[in-house]
């Protein structure tokens, strides 16, 4: 199945009405940045597939926000910042090789291949742990991050979600899916 990667300028108008509303409604996650300068970049022509993936971010329940700068490359980072794990991405194993290594009742799919798919990636323990100083996120739902090789071989695969105002990295065999466990991914514009 081939993808358009590039949205309507219907489309790309709503995107960035709406990624406009939150970023004034979250200023918290971004004090020093200006939106016009976000919106520059969103708009540049370099931008057009990224911009597809944020639509997909979007699309997918992520509600995504603007979180980081990096001012050596010059590009912004978003992030999911749902409050609970994208709805449109749960019920899914970690990845591919968990998704084929089920015998009987596969999910739709697999958070690494949905991540890709999308365009974006994962977040990592550290990256997750500092969306979760941004808020409260993942008190009723979880989300699988980027596991370390060791544990994968192993089988493995990390999550993390929010309880007792305390954040939780936990562990499950990669194939397992959960209907409150999905993922949250970033990228750099």
């Amino acid at each position: 199945m081939t993808m358009t990667r590039l949205l309507s300028s219907e489309q790309r108008t709503e995107l960035l009405n709406i990624l406009q509303a939150r970023f004034a409604k979250h200023m918290d996650r971004h004090e020093d940045i200006q939106w016009e300068d976000v919106q520059a970049r969103l708009e540049s022509q370099d931008a057009s597939a990224r911009l597809w993936s944020i639509s997909e971010m979007e699309r997918t329940g992520g509600e995504p926000d603007v979180i980081g700068y990096d001012a050596e490359s010059g590009e912004y980072v978003f992030c999911d910042c749902s409050t609970e794990s994208p709805r449109g991405r749960r019920s899914v194993c970690y990845d591919r090789a968990a998704w084929e290594a089920r015998k009987e009742n596969k999910p739709a799919s697999d958070a690494l291949t949905m991540a890709a798919e999308m365009g974006i990636t994962m977040l990592t323990e550290e990256q997750y742990r500092q969306l979760q100083q941004l808020g409260a996120f993942d008190l009723k739902s979880s989300s699988w991050i980027e596991t370390p090789e060791r544990i994968r071989k192993l089988g493995g695969a990390i999550f993390g979600d929010r309880r007792y105002d305390t954040v939780f990295i936990y562990h499950n065999g990669a194939d397992s899916y959960y209907a409150a466990r999905g993922f949250r991914g970033w990228i750099r514009v």
